[in-house]
Order: C-alpha cells, then structure tokens, then sequence
C-alpha cells in the first residue's frame, strides 16, 4: 500500500462490523449460563465452564494461530477461521449435552480469533499518525459486538431458545465469511521464518519486549474483571434479589454498551501522547465499577440502578485500555504485529477465563459480596503494578531534566 494513503472510512466501517459480529460469538452465552446449564445438565459450581472454555479455547487460537498473519495470507487465514466457527456455532445451537456445548464452545473460542488477525489488518493499512484512531475505531465495534451480544442472546433466548441464538449466530458469521473474501485486499506477509521457529519467537517477544509484557498485565486485570462480572451479574439478577426476565438482563446489558465510546477517545489520546495518564484512569474505573456496587446500597431499585451505572463504568475502563494497549504495541514494527497481537489477548484472556471461573465459583460458594471484591482486587493489583511504570516515567523525566 502506498504509505501516502490511507485506509478508507469504508474499510475501517466494515472491519469493525465484521470484528464485532466475530467476537460477540464469544459472548451470547454468557447471560445464558443458567438456560444453558439447565439445558445441558451442568451443575451451579460448573457453570462458569461455559464461558470459561470459550476463553481458553480463544487463547490457544491467539498462539498457535493468530501468528500466522505474519507468515500467511491474511485474507485466507481469516476466510477459514470463519468458516470453523460458523461450523462450530451450528454444533452449539444442536448441543442436547453438556459435553457437547463445552466442546462446541472450545470451537468457538478457538475460531474467533479471526477477529484479532482483522484488528492488524487495519493498522497495518493505516498510517503511523492516524493508527490509533483506526484501531480505535475497528476496537469500538468489536466492543459493540460483546456489549450488543448479551442482550441480543437474551431477548432471543427469551422470545424463542438459546439453540436459536446460536444458530442464527452461525449464520452470521458465515455472512461475514464471505463478505470479507470478497471485499479485503490481499496480504501476504514477507516472511521467510518456518511456522515452528514462528511460535517460537513468541515467547522471545515476551521476554523482550516490555511493553508487551505491561499491557497485557493491565489488561489481564480488567479483563479479568469485566469477565468476572458478566458472569456472575447474570445470575444474581435472575435470582431473588432482582427477580429479572432474560428480557430485564438483556435490557441491563444493552445499556452497559454506553461503555464503548470510550474506545476512539482512548486512541486520540494515545496518538497525542497521554497513555500513561489514560492508562490509570481506565484503570480507576476499574476499580470504581466494583467499589460502586460495595458501599452504595439500597432498595431493589436503588441496587439496580448502581448496577447499571457500575457496568458503564467498567465498560468504559475495560474499552480505553484495550485500545491504549494495541496502540501501543502496533507500534512496535509491522513485521511482527499479528504475534505481538496474539500475545497480547493471549495474556489477558487468560486472565478473563480465571476471573469468569472464579467468579462463577466465588458467587456459588460465597455470594456476591464476595465476587464484588473479588473483581475489585483483579483491577487493584493492575493499578499497583501501573504505579511501578508512573515511578520510572518520573525518574527517567528528572534525569534527563539533569
């Protein structure tokens, strides 16, 4: 591409469709983790599995397979990830088991991550001064896909089944599949390193590459988090608190998406320079997204109401560090951007799949006060470990102040 041009309003349009209808395959389960497990036979203790095998599923296809956008052809790459998922969709939507639906959500985890093959599709199109933008935007949808998923997968379940969810969700995706053939340019990286010597290099990324390794540390924290809460949150409105319909939690859901205009804020922020700054905030809305639910409480009404307002907020924290933390490694080099991608998810969904099934556990186990804590401590460490960056930012600034 030539470097005076500039990826298209149209493209950027379509990448961010597509990335959100991709990633929200990630997601319908999670507030039909009672259905589902009711369905399948799985008990209370294991239902956070749903969501938790998902995750598990996505990180191994953010290592073994998501790299190969530096090695193969993109547009190919993503055609076929597509294609396994919309199979695997279908395997969901027909599932009478639960080791059925647990394979099947291992697929899905395992195929969506076409999505992340997308994310440097666009950056790479971009230019350096507009990057952040671009990929801030492309993130934007790709957060309306999780945030529009879990009310979507609701009010449908509700007015029909969640086999229906997941069929249509295959149908989608198959859509998807095709359009982006049609409509994506050609990229075939030059590389001549094996496939071998390219996983590889992953972990000498990891190990040389600091910023890498403190995004996805940031991140593992508040994904970890906002997993946590969006499994757990489902089942303590449906239960005898709140007593909400799968139509009241799609509402509450639909709400919480107010969250992803954080996204494109968050990457002209990154562009001007002020990450480390924006970092502590999406942080601190972290911290506050939990805290709120804590100390203020109330009637059902009052309680409802700071929920929705804490999921804003932690939508928000978890959508403008996303996007700081891509910005940042996009800029590291282009030849390695898929790996550094793939590492970077990798790392924090991990982190989500140990908050989703630990806050499953917490909530039976505990109860909610107990997982409220548990996803505020997820985000208190990320911050703590973000005061060690802002303690050597200042020391570097005083000494070439000397």
């Amino acid at each position: 591409m030539n470097k005076e041009q500039d990826i298209s309003p149209g493209m950027v349009s379509l990448l961010a469709t597509a990335t959100g209808l991709i990633v929200a395959s990630l997601y319908y389960a999670q507030t039909l983790v009672g259905p589902i497990s009711a369905s399948t036979g799985l008990s209370p203790e294991a239902a956070g599995l749903i969501v938790t095998l998902t995750q598990i599923g996505y990180c191994i296809g953010l290592l073994f397979i998501v790299p190969l956008g530096d090695l193969l052809e993109n547009r190919r790459l993503i055609f076929t990830g597509l294609l396994f998922t919309s199979a695997m969709l279908v395997l969901a939507a027909i599932s009478s088991s639960a080791w059925m639906f647990l394979t099947a959500a291992l697929g899905i985890g395992l195929g969506s991550v076409a999505a992340q093959i997308i994310v440097p599709f666009a950056a790479h199109l971009s230019k350096e001064s507009t990057r952040g933008v671009t990929v801030g935007k492309v993130v934007s949808g790709l957060l309306l896909g999780i945030m529009l998923s879990r009310p979507a997968a609701s009010l449908i379940a509700d007015a029909t089944s969640w086999h229906v969810v997941f069929g249509g969700a295959a149908v989608m995706v198959l859509i998807v599949a095709f359009v982006l053939r049609a409509k994506l340019p050609v990229r075939a990286p030059v590389a001549t390193i094996t496939y071998p010597k390219l996983l590889g290099s992953l972990w000498h990324l990891f190990l040389n590459t600091p910023v890498l390794r403190r995004r996805a540390a940031y991140h593992a924290g508040l994904f970890g988090s906002f997993s946590l809460f969006w499994t757990v949150a489902p089942l303590m409105l449906s239960g005898p608190q709140f007593h909400l319909s799968q139509t009241g939690i799609a509402i509450f859901a639909l709400v919480g998406m107010a969250g992803a205009i954080a996204s494109p804020i968050a990457g002209k922020l990154a562009d001007k320079g002020h990450t480390l700054m924006a970092t502590a905030a999406a942080l601190l809305l972290g911290v506050i997204g939990f805290a709120l639910p804590l100390l203020i409480p109330g009637s059902r009404n009052v309680a409802l109401a700071v929920l929705v307002i804490a999921s804003i907020v932690l939508d928000m924290g978890v959508a403008a560090n996303l996007v700081l933390g891509q910005r940042a490694i996009f800029s590291l080099g282009a030849e390695v951007r898929s790996r550094l991608n793939g590492v970077y998810f990798a790392l924090f969904f991990a982190g989500g799949a140990l908050g989703s099934a630990l806050g499953g556990w917490m909530f039976a186990t505990h109860g909610w006060t107990a997982a409220l804590l548990t996803g505020a401590a997820f985000n208190g460490i990320a911050l703590l470990y973000w005061v060690t960056e802002y303690i050597g930012h200042a020391s570097q600034q005083r000494k070439t102040a000397v």
